[in-house]
């Protein structure tokens, strides 16, 4: 396996996330996970515009702590390892995913945006429902065998599954 491959084994890619978990417990006592980042971002953008933040205590709990801070490193770097793994297998395209064209029909960005958008948006929206995300559930969550995440996941994946067939079928 080399950083030039196309796609890495899921298994090693796996392993190496998983061991992800030793340096988050250890160095800043806290799991893996995205969904807060979100918030933060939300908490300190309101700030800038000098919204009061007092009131609202969900997002005032998220804006200082090592926990927010590394949730927003971590997005930040996964967007890009995303364009680094295109750069270095020379898998980069502009324009939209042949695969989503075929899925969807749709083949202008200004006809998928909003559609991204809004799907973003409802995940999102289910993340902080459900307390944390895929990364959260998914991976922190079922590492250290909590039920509450392996509910999660289990939802998560019924979902996935039952979009995609209604999006085959669409």
């Amino acid at each position: 396996m080399a950083l030039t491959d196309r796609s890495w084994s899921p298994y090693v890619a796996g392993v190496l996330i998983g061991l992800l978990q030793i340096p988050a417990f250890l160095l800043i006592e806290t799991a893996l996970g995205t969904s807060s980042s979100y918030v933060t971002m939300a908490a300190h953008i309101a700030s800038l515009a000098n919204a009061p933040l007092a009131g609202y205590e969900y997002l005032s709990k998220h804006m200082w702590g090592a926990k927010n801070l590394w949730q927003l490193a971590m997005v930040v770097g996964i967007v890009a390892g995303a364009f680094a793994s295109s750069w270095l297998s020379r898998t980069r395209r502009a324009g939209m995913s042949p695969v989503w064209q075929r899925a969807t029909g749709i083949s202008t960005f200004s006809r998928r945006a909003p559609m991204a958008f809004i799907g973003g948006f409802v995940m999102v929206f289910g993340a902080r429902i459900a307390d944390g995300c895929t990364t959260g559930h998914g991976i922190s969550g079922i590492a250290q065998l909590a039920a509450g995440s392996m509910v999660a996941v289990g939802a998560m994946f019924m979902g996935a599954i039952a979009v995609a067939m209604l999006m085959k079928r669409v």
